[in-house]
């Protein structure tokens, strides 16, 4: 079964993004390294992580 999250990118550090689900009602933050998001993201840019892949949502 394939699952699918959504995430808003909260703080962008160095090498390195703050993520929050938005999904669900979370205020945990994932630390996630940019080599593994897309090369366009900014703060505030909303992403779906789906088949261990991120990409930007419309």
């Amino acid at each position: 079964m394939m699952e699918t999250w959504f995430y808003e990118v909260v703080t962008i550090d160095g090498d390195y993004a703050n993520l929050r689900r938005t999904d669900i009602e979370s205020d945990e933050l994932k630390l996630v390294a940019r080599a593994l998001l897309p090369p366009e993201i900014t703060e505030g840019s909303r992403l779906k992580y789906e088949m261990m892949q991120y990409e930007m949502c419309e």
